[in-house]
């Protein structure tokens, strides 16, 4: 992930939603297939990667995460629209 590209709201919203489908269902893979050493490579590699994409996120456009995964800025911002699952 290239932090210097610069996204808008919903460029980024629609990576972080790619890249966590990508993560469910490698995740549904692996609960049948454990041992396979690539696909695990691939879901930590993405791991990382939702987690680079929702930060950039929440530094630009405020916080993703509820009940205490992503910080708040002060004032109280949860309450600034549009809302993450708004998008």
């Amino acid at each position: 992930m290239s932090h210097s590209t610069p996204y808008n709201r919903y460029e980024l919203m629609e990576k972080i939603q790619m890249v966590d489908f990508a993560l469910v269902e490698l995740t549904l893979y692996l609960d049948t297939h454990p041992n396979d050493q690539q696909a695990i490579q691939q879901f930590n590699q993405l791991a990382v990667e939702s987690k680079e994409y929702k930060a950039l996120y929440e530094k630009q456009f405020g916080p993703l995460r509820q009940f205490g995964a992503s910080f708040s800025g002060y004032p109280w911002n949860w309450i600034d629209s549009p809302w993450p699952w708004q998008l």
